[in-house]
């Protein structure tokens, strides 16, 4: 999906959801894009890609390390029979999604505070979503330990990162690789969208502590999860 597919309402809601993310960036490090038509391109743009990688009809979404809302919130705004779970470590991050919905009016996004790999084995959030979403948050390998276990069997973990030949380690957590879903947005730059299906259960074992994943991967892998 790009911008011009969008309903007049939605494109509305971006538009409002820039302005505020503009004026809190002066007072917040919540993206390092400050420019009005940058963001636009590199994370709404970016985000919207990512409803054609996989089936998001009425889909329970969990978005790991929302941050600023990329793509979590653009996602439920671009789709309101989406329900999105916006997970970050960092609480003015979580407050500014809440803000955002509220000023936004949205109703199917839930601001959630707290770290990927404790709420994890937490039997509210384990193995329930349809699609687990990442933008960033750490390397893919740990990556994958952090968000497999949210995502049901069938379900997909989304991760809108580099390529790397990790079926193995996939394979660990009860994910399978699927074929990569490729984009170029405006402006000619090139994305790709890691595709990874659970099709078994998570060892009870994983997600290991931040700790423990941090020393066992490349030091690439040192950023704290959202």
């Amino acid at each position: 999906m790009v911008w011009a597919d969008l309903p007049a309402k939605a494109r509305q809601r971006l538009d409002n959801y820039l302005a505020l993310l503009v004026e809190r960036n002066k007072q917040f490090n919540l993206t390092a894009i400050r420019e009005p038509d940058e963001i636009r391109i590199r994370h709404f743009e970016d985000s919207l890609r990512l409803l054609d990688a996989a089936d998001f009809d009425c889909a329970r979404v969990l978005d790991i390390g929302s941050g600023a809302g990329f793509p979590g919130l653009v996602l439920a705004i671009a789709r309101d029979d989406v329900q999105v779970t916006a997970l970050d470590a960092t609480g003015k991050k979580v407050a500014f999604t809440r803000e955002v919905c509220e000023r936004l009016g949205l109703s199917n996004v839930t601001p959630l505070h707290g770290r990927a790999e404790e709420l994890a084995h937490d039997s509210q959030y384990r193995e329930i979503f349809d699609i687990v979403t990442a933008r960033g948050v750490t390397a893919l390998p740990a990556l994958c330990e952090l968000a497999l276990p949210f995502a049901r069997i069938g379900g997909w973990m989304l991760a809108m990162k580099e390529h790397s030949d990790i079926c193995e380690i996939a394979s660990l957590f009860g994910g399978i690789m699927r074929e990569p879903f490729a984009y170029t947005l405006p402006g000619g730059l090139e994305h790709t969208v890691i595709r990874i299906q659970k099709n078994a259960k998570t060892p009870p074992r994983f997600p290991r502590s931040w700790g423990q994943i941090k020393r066992n991967q490349p030091a690439a892998c040192g950023r704290h999860p959202s």
